[in-house]
């Protein structure tokens, strides 16, 4: 026997639940709240008559069972003696015979204040007097998920909606200690067992008897469920709370369990999983017959039982809504929901996302969420500026005058100037119309070229005219292509119909540096109507489409946390403080950060920070020893040449660095040994004072053994940055300042994008044996994007992930696996990509050694490739030679030697 309903110290009475199967039902339960019995059908009454019959037969078997196997009906009876104890067949129990040590059971009972639990501090604050009381939320958790699942809810969406949030759990559950302030109530008599119907239902009657005269919403919700507050708000706020509400995406239940729930044809429930919200009316309703409930439950389902409830107590069923599905949106991948991408239209349009079984995907979810509200509020400033360029020009007025514009009584438009925290951004900018003609080029060269999309993008601007879209641009498309269609179906409702996207035929894109990105796209979407006459026709739409950028946003890090830059006001302010430190003698590094909004370069790295003492955090970088670790066999002149860089940018101007060079023996070069070995001796002797030390290695070469060599030399228990370079780079200081800033123990590796030269004979700036390596041009060379080889990193990284591969010989492919080990292995690790001009690979003849592995000798062919020259180049090349060409095609396609 189970006994459902409210716990008190002792039942006066004991009512006997008798379970029947799922199909069989009470007649009085079954009819329709305020239907005569009479109204119902003949074959509703046979169905009666026979649930009825099945009760009677099965309490008479029971009592025959019963009496025969000796045992009496369960009763429960108030013992009114002296002792105070509640009696019955299960036993007896004693209760306090002192009224006043009764009442502190009861407050022990009862230990935490319901209003205390939920911050309700404010006396007698209600629906009528805040804004804080819409919405109650009733989280359904258990004790085991209390330091995952409800800490990230409380920790998250919990902290935003318009009102007050609880988390219900068993009467033995404690706060997790990670989260001792979690508004935990905890309902006594109740454990954490499955199916939590009992824990549903007192939830219930907790919530009315508590809080039922201070909101106007109530939510019940599992712990599972990400819900968006603002939007839940707009619903919330149309909807007359005065009147009984049941919302939540209605269920009848699954094909398996279609027939065996004990539902009507005319009934439904509120599925669980998404929420389920209830207006204060329906819940008066409900709650005084939570026990009744309980008494009369025909499935497992606590879902099922509290719809058939508010059916039966409030009279109105869950919301007949098709729409709800896509508002109280249910994902059916179960734990894997909503761990990948969240760049989906169902995502988008939902109020609450079901289930998130994964808490750390909680926070995930809500700050993908934060994104689109900045993106929003992001338009929203456009729009306003666009509103304040119009009517500036109204008033005759240009809209760079914006931010000098005064209002009446001498108030000023923008009250915070450039540079200042709480300035609002350029009208002049920002306030322009959108459209595709903003940029007017002034010569062929400032002229914008689009990109053409089909299944392919052609581009001719690129190196690869022909290439497949990269993932950057298809994302971009896609957000873009989601945005124009809820721009099409905003009124969709109103008009009786839908439109759907199919494909994007085909499109141009081009970007502009200065406005945005621009998009032309030719679409090919379906037509459904779905009012009065129905149709469905596919339809093909143009679209032209600009997506504008937004303020200059510059962030300030020092080894990956931000340094918090105070404006020209603040510093006013602060000038007590200011005097405070200088009478310490300690000086503020980041004063004067901002000249006119932007950051004052050419100071320290390079002007980032001011000078300052030792102990504060520039010096600290500024004392970041980098350790060169570099592979070498023969090439002795080339040596040469990457000894004088280091010797002029490191060595002569005192740099904190070392040099180790790993030597290996050459067999197309014998004497490159020794002569290299004899230089770094000089080099030894002439800087006693810096360390160049000489690794001596054997065999044939190979670079992932020559680097993992060195940094076995390193000792990873200290701060040791190392950086892995070759001998064809030349650098300066600000390489130096780039490594230092953007290498982060523990947090980030550096993989500098370097500029690589293309062969000098076809370029006109680069005759004569000396030239400048550090003319970045696309007719002087590219950028190699992929190319990982040049890394810095601290030794205690490169120790966890597993170091290089040491099984790789020969050229390449070492760089690539050490980049994938990063990426895939680090957890919390971040990968920093940056294009360094400073960064120089000088050009020299690729030899591929035809003995490489069939990827390593691609690789190797593809990087000969692209070192020839620039697309213009190497077409002029061919259009001077064509004759030539012409004539080596032929001889290709014939097999014929040329004449």
């Amino acid at each position: 026997m189970v006994a459902y309903g409210e716990e008190h110290l002792c039942h006066p009475t004991t009512e006997l639940v008798t379970f029947t199967p799922s199909r069989r039902r009470l007649p009085a339960f079954r009819r329709p709240l305020g239907v005569p019995t009479t109204m119902l059908s003949a074959a509703r009454r046979r169905r009666g008559f026979h649930a009825t019959l099945g009760v009677l037969i099965g309490l008479a078997a029971g009592f025959l069972v019963t009496s025969r196997l000796g045992i009496g009906l369960v009763t429960a009876l108030w013992d009114g003696s002296a002792n105070g104890t509640c009696s019955g067949t299960g036993g007896s129990w004693p209760l306090p015979a002192n009224p006043a040590d009764r009442k502190a059971g009861l407050r022990d009972r009862d230990e935490d204040d319901p209003l205390r639990i939920i911050g309700m501090t404010v006396s007698g604050e209600t629906v009528h007097n805040s804004r804080k009381t819409l919405l109650f939320v009733g989280v359904m958790t258990a004790h085991k998920y209390l330091a995952t699942r409800a800490r990230a809810v409380y920790e998250t969406w919990g902290r935003e909606i318009p009102g007050r949030i609880a988390f219900f759990t068993s009467a033995t559950s404690v706060p997790p200690s990670n989260r001792p302030d979690l508004p935990l109530v905890r309902l006594k008599g109740v454990d954490d067992s499955y199916p939590p119907q009992k824990k549903s239902f007192l939830m219930l009657q907790y919530m009315w008897e508590r809080y039922g005269d201070r909101f106007e919403w109530f939510l019940r919700a599992d712990d599972d469920v990400y819900v968006r507050p603002d939007r839940l708000e707009r619903l919330l706020r149309s909807v007359d709370s005065r009147k009984p509400q049941f919302i939540g995406q209605a269920g009848r239940g699954n094909q398996e369990e279609f027939g065996l729930l004990s539902l009507e044809y005319d009934e439904n429930f509120c599925m669980g999983g998404p929420g389920v919200l209830l207006s204060r009316e329906t819940l008066a309703r409900v709650a005084p017959h939570v026990k009744t409930c309980l008494r009369n439950l025909y499935t497992t389902h606590e879902d099922v039982e509290l719809g058939r409830c508010v059916q039966k107590f409030a009279g109105i069923p869950c919301t007949w809504s098709y729409e709800m599905q896509t508002i109280l949106y249910h994902n059916s991948s179960g734990r894997e929901a909503f761990t990948g991408s969240l760049k989906q239209k169902e995502v988008h349009r939902a109020i609450t996302l079901h289930p998130v079984k994964q808490h750390r995907h909680m926070y995930r979810i809500h700050n993908y969420m934060k994104s689109l509200k900045i993106q929003e509020l992001q338009q929203q400033a456009l729009t306003l500026h666009r509103d304040v360029a119009s009517m500036m020009a109204l008033l005759g007025h240009r809209p760079e005058a914006a931010e000098q514009f005064m209002l009446g009584n001498g108030v000023p438009l923008f009250p915070a100037k450039m540079g200042s925290r709480g300035y609002l951004g350029d009208t002049a900018m920002l306030g322009i119309e959108p459209g595709l003609n903003k940029f007017t080029p002034h010569s062929e060269v400032e002229v914008l070229t689009w990109d053409f999309i089909s299944r392919s993008l052609y581009s001719a601007s690129s190196t690869n005219p022909r290439r497949r879209i990269d993932s950057p641009l298809k994302e971009g498309l896609e957000d873009v292509v989601r945005e124009v269609m809820d721009m099409i179906n905003m009124y969709s409702k109103q008009r009786g119909r839908v439109i759907e996207y199919r494909e994007i035929l085909y499109g141009y894109h081009r970007l502009n540096p200065q406005y945005g990105a621009d998009y032309i796209l030719d679409l090919l979407l379906v037509y459904k109507k779905y009012r009065g006459r129905k149709m469905t026709v596919p339809v093909r739409r143009h679209v032209y489409l600009q997506q504008q950028f937004t303020g200059l946003e510059i962030q300030e890090t020092i080894d990956g946390e931000e340094v918090v830059i105070k404006s020209r006001e603040e510093d006013e302010e602060d000038s007590v403080l200011e005097d405070q430190l200088e009478s310490h003698q300690v000086q503020s590094p980041f004063r004067d950060a901002f000249e006119n909004g932007l950051l004052k370069i050419g100071e320290v790295f390079p002007g980032m920070l001011s000078p300052s003492e030792p102990k504060d955090s520039a010096s600290k970088i500024r004392n970041k020893i980098i350790n060169f670790i570099l592979p070498l066999s023969g090439r002795f002149e080339i040596f040469q040449r990457f000894l004088s860089v280091y010797e002029d940018v490191c060595l002569q101007d005192d740099q904190k660095t070392t040099l180790t060079v790993v030597l290996y023996p050459s067999f197309t070069d014998p004497p490159s040994f020794n002569n290299s070995l004899s230089l770094l001796q000089r080099f030894q002797l002439k800087y006693p004072l810096s360390r160049i030390d000489v690794i001596s290695a054997s065999g044939s070469f190979a670079r992932a053994e020559a680097l993992e060599l060195g940094a076995s030399r390193f000792d990873d228990k200290v701060d040791n940055l190392l950086f892995f370079v070759d001998v064809d780079m030349v650098f300066n200081t600000k390489t130096l300042e780039r490594i230092r800033l953007n290498t982060i123990k523990g947090k980030q590796a550096y993989f500098p994008i370097v500029f690589s030269e293309f062969d000098p004979s076809f370029s006109i700036h680069r005759t004569g044996a000396l030239r400048n390596h550090f003319v970045v041009s696309r007719d002087t060379g590219y950028w190699r994007q992929f190319g990982f080889g040049i890394v810095s990193v601290y030794r205690s990284d490169m120790k966890l992930i597993g170091g290089y591969d040491t099984g790789i010989r020969g050229w390449g492919k070492e760089d690539v696996d050490l980049f994938d080990k990063f990426v895939t292995v680090a957890a919390n690790f971040t990968v920093f990509r940056s294009a360094d001009p400073q960064l120089v690979h000088v050009f020299h003849i690729v030899d591929c050694d035809p003995k490489l592995d069939d990827v390593q000798l691609s690789m190797c062919k593809g990087s000969r490739a692209d070192t020839y020259g620039s697309v213009t180049q190497l077409a002029q090349y061919i259009y001077n030679r064509k004759d030539q060409i012409f004539q080596f095609a032929k001889y290709r396609k014939h097999q014929e030697p040329p004449s």
